[in-house]
């Protein structure tokens, strides 16, 4: 995870001079919700990314929730279609970040970056992940 800029810039208004700001995640996580039984549930898988998704801060917009002393701040994400911008409702992403006085630095504590998928969706992508970590991690035979 990295941050280029000043990401406490960003409005609740999607914007396009917040391009020269940048996010790096190194890490996703891919949600459902299935029925178990008589209830739906959560089910989860955390991948992490082998080259980073950068996201620019055009194509992010705050919520309208006041961040937390904390320094959380949630943000709606949006997708560049061709030259418009279109609000993906599947994706969340909620950055924590502090700020040095003395440095006059902002840091970036964490990242978590989640994107809601169909149940048949997850299991597809599931099982391909699966497949391909498994091929990774897969030894050369002994002789």
């Amino acid at each position: 995870m990295k941050l280029t800029g000043d990401i406490r810039k960003i409005g609740t208004k999607r914007d396009d001079k917040f391009q020269d700001i940048s996010l790096q995640i190194n890490r996703i996580e891919y949600i459902t919700n299935k029925k178990d039984g008589n209830y739906f549930q959560a089910f989860d898988l955390e991948v992490e990314l082998e080259k980073p998704l950068i996201i620019t801060g055009d194509r992010l917009a705050k919520k309208n929730i006041k961040p937390s002393e904390e320094g959380e701040i949630l943000f709606d994400v949006y997708d560049k279609v061709g030259d418009a911008y279109v609000l993906n409702k599947n994706l969340e992403l909620e950055i924590i970040v502090a700020h040095d006085m003395e440095e006059d630095l902002l840091i970036l504590s964490s990242v978590y970056y989640a994107e809601m998928l169909p149940p048949k969706e997850f299991e597809a992508f599931k099982k391909e992940y699966e497949k391909t970590t498994a091929f990774k991690n897969r030894k050369g035979k002994k002789r």
